[in-house]
């Protein structure tokens, strides 16, 4: 049976422990018949050995999306194993600690800065860096936190993923001519290294035990990692600009 990624050549960001969405969606994606490449920063050696446990051999390549010089040398780094991409998934989010963890009113300029350069800007920088690549239209797909609450001890990262959730909109606006689409699935909370990093994080979740709809697993990635590997996919040929959540429903239910 034919994958829904059959032929396809994806560049997936931010596999770091086999616990994350974005090593789902690079098992999945193989799965799905699809050529894959890994990005990592700041320990590719982390990378590497977390991708030995997916079903094919995949290069992993050093990429710090806040370095400009990395940034424009990063297609040709690809071509070298990958001659053209058909898709790229961005799951980078950074905040320094004192922009977590109720320090909302005190964080200085510096640590909301890095936090927006990262978690937001780098979507623009990654997408816009590698479309030398994509000269065949493709799909670029992000990961978000609904940016629409003010979630407990989630601070500064909040504002970051409302700044990539508008960002994505800008940037469906502006490749749409070069039929590249642009989306986001906005996920429930994941017992992540990222989530770990998050002061108060069992606090967050704990959302979940009462206001989904479904039932809500924290240790899942795969719901997630199948969200966005059917946006990769070519099932959603008209669809840009848009967040699909999957996140048990919980965005819909009121307080």
């Amino acid at each position: 049976m034919t994958g829904i990624l059959e032929g396809k050549r994806i560049l997936i960001t931010g596999v770091l422990m086999e616990s994350s969405i974005a090593f789902h969606t690079a098992r999945l994606a193989q799965e799905q018949g699809a050529e894959i490449i890994l990005t990592a920063f700041p320990r590719p050696s982390l990378t590497e050995r977390i991708a030995k446990k997916l079903p094919n051999p995949v290069q992993v390549l050093e990429l710090d999306v806040s370095s400009a010089e990395q940034l424009d040398g990063i297609a040709d780094k690809v071509r070298e194993h990958l001659p053209t991409l058909d898709g790229i998934v961005h799951s980078i989010g950074f905040a320094p600690q004192d922009a977590l963890g109720g320090n909302f009113l005190d964080t200085p300029w510096e640590s909301v800065a890095t936090a927006m350069h990262v978690s937001a800007y780098s979507f623009k920088s990654l997408t816009t860096a590698l479309l030398p690549l994509m000269q065949d239209g493709g799909s670029v797909v992000g990961l978000t936190f609904d940016a629409q609450f003010a979630w407990p001890q989630y601070d500064w990262m909040g504002p970051a993923k409302a700044a990539l959730e508008s960002t994505n909109r800008y940037l469906a606006r502006y490749l749409g001519a070069r039929d590249i689409r642009c989306n986001l699935v906005s996920a429930g909370p994941i017992g992540s290294m990222a989530a770990k990093s998050i002061p108060g994080f069992p606090d967050l979740a704990a959302t979940w035990d009462t206001r989904s709809p479904l039932k809500w697993d924290l240790t899942d990635p795969e719901p997630a990692g199948r969200g966005v590997v059917a946006l990769l996919s070519d099932w959603f040929p008209k669809t840009t600009g848009e967040i699909v959540h999957v996140d048990g429903g919980l965005h819909a239910i009121g307080a």
